[in-house]
């Protein structure tokens, strides 16, 4: 076996994570995970024999040969996700150590709904999160070499909790564990200041900052002191999500929705193509979630990181983590910070002219990072794939962009 291959081959069973690490350490923290979940690390063993060299000596890939992974994030469950991975081995261990973790049936929720509950903050991001990590397993069982020759990884917002336990930065029930605190207080902070988010989409001669600032401007003159209304998702030239009050209350009334519908209703004023709220409880990536910077930074200091196997990069800055302790504080800082996809993707794909781009796989619910590469690359959209997770018996595996 090459040496290219022996290091893929540790890339690939970097997901199988250990994922009783916390418990097999003897660990007492009530930060971590409960006892008693199974040994999955033994479960999602790959077959392939790793064989050891030094690890300059890895041989030259074609861009082509390489592979890209994606994990979406909140806003992308709907209920039956997860039906197109049960054939997989090892994916019903996957959602029975996440009961273990989470003390409830992620399984049944994510197959049977409601989708009212599945869409709750506490609920959905645990919910995506599994469902990623079994995408994985069924795309390295359909095809192991993209796994094998993966180079770099990323995840939107919660998703990013994914890309760092494929990549070996940390195990499965620890990370799942870090994802049900920040959820649990992420829904606990929007139920506090009912809040939500604005997809714009503008043009070039569009003028977001100034709408923001007119709209906390506008907000202020009701009498309503330090009002949010800003960027919290860039996704793609253009593309922007904005988050805000949903209701500001005063001793006096409550006012409805003053930031966000401010930018509706002048819409056309800033010259923005479009408008919509998304069907999300709170403010996301705001100030508005800093009560939940606490619970998370608990939990992931009781986490042992490790470097990460391949590359990840973060939403605070798009740039590749250097270092553990960078993924423990980026992480935290990421809950009230915006969302950098569009500069992810640059820094991702960026390469010279004439040079090819690396296969990419969305693995996950839905294909909007898919429609978000598009709009940001072209050229490295037409290697793109989705790896359902919906799909009933017949799915036949990894759908094509379509």
């Amino acid at each position: 076996m090459s040496v290219r291959v022996a290091r893929a081959a540790r890339t690939a069973r970097a997901w199988a994570w250990g994922w009783d690490a916390g418990h097999r350490r003897g660990a007492s923290n009530s930060s971590l995970p409960p006892p008693g979940v199974v040994d999955v690390a033994e479960l999602l063993r790959d077959a392939t024999t790793e064989e050891e060299g030094p690890c300059g000596a890895t041989a030259r890939r074609l861009p082509g040969q390489c592979s890209v992974l994606l994990f979406p994030g909140q806003g992308s469950q709907v209920v039956g996700m997860g039906r197109g991975l049960l054939r997989y081995p090892r994916v019903r261990e996957l959602y029975a150590a996440a009961r273990r973790v989470l003390g409830y049936d992620l399984l049944e929720l994510s197959l049977h709904g409601p989708q009212e509950a599945l869409d709750r903050t506490a609920y959905c991001q645990p919910a995506v999160f599994v469902a990623s990590l079994g995408a994985v397993e069924k795309l390295h069982h359909l095809q192991p070499e993209v796994v094998e020759n993966c180079v770099a990884a990323a995840g939107f917002s919660v998703g990013e909790f994914a890309a760092l336990v494929f990549a070996g930065a940390m195990d499965f029930s620890e990370g799942l564990h870090a994802v049900k605190v920040r959820a649990e207080a992420m829904q606990e902070a929007s139920e506090a200041v009912p809040s939500g988010m604005l997809s714009v989409l503008g043009q070039p001669q569009s003028k977001l900052a100034a709408a923001c600032w007119d709209a906390r401007e506008h907000c202020r003159s009701l009498g309503i002191e330090d009002p949010v209304c800003e960027v919290a998702n860039y996704l793609f030239p253009d593309g922007r999500v904005v988050s805000g009050h949903l209701e500001v209350r005063t001793a006096q009334t409550v006012l409805p929705l003053q930031a966000l519908r401010f930018l509706q209703k002048n819409s056309s004023k800033y010259r923005f193509r479009r408008t919509k709220m998304l069907p999300v409880s709170g403010a996301f990536h705001t100030r508005l979630m800093e009560p939940a910077l606490e619970p998370l930074a608990r939990a992931l200091k009781a986490i042992e990181v490790r470097q990460p196997l391949v590359s990840v990069h973060s939403n605070v800055d798009a740039n590749r983590y250097a270092h553990p302790a960078h993924i423990q504080r980026l992480l935290v800082q990421q809950v009230v910070s915006p969302v950098r996809w569009e500069q992810t993707m640059h820094a991702i794909y960026e390469r010279k002219r004439g040079v090819g781009f690396p296969r990419t796989f969305e693995v996950g619910p839905g294909r909007q990072l898919g429609s978000i590469l598009k709009s940001c690359n072209l050229q490295a959209w037409k290697a793109y794939s989705h790896v359902d997770v919906l799909g009933a018996d017949e799915d036949p595996g990894l759908d094509p962009a379509l």
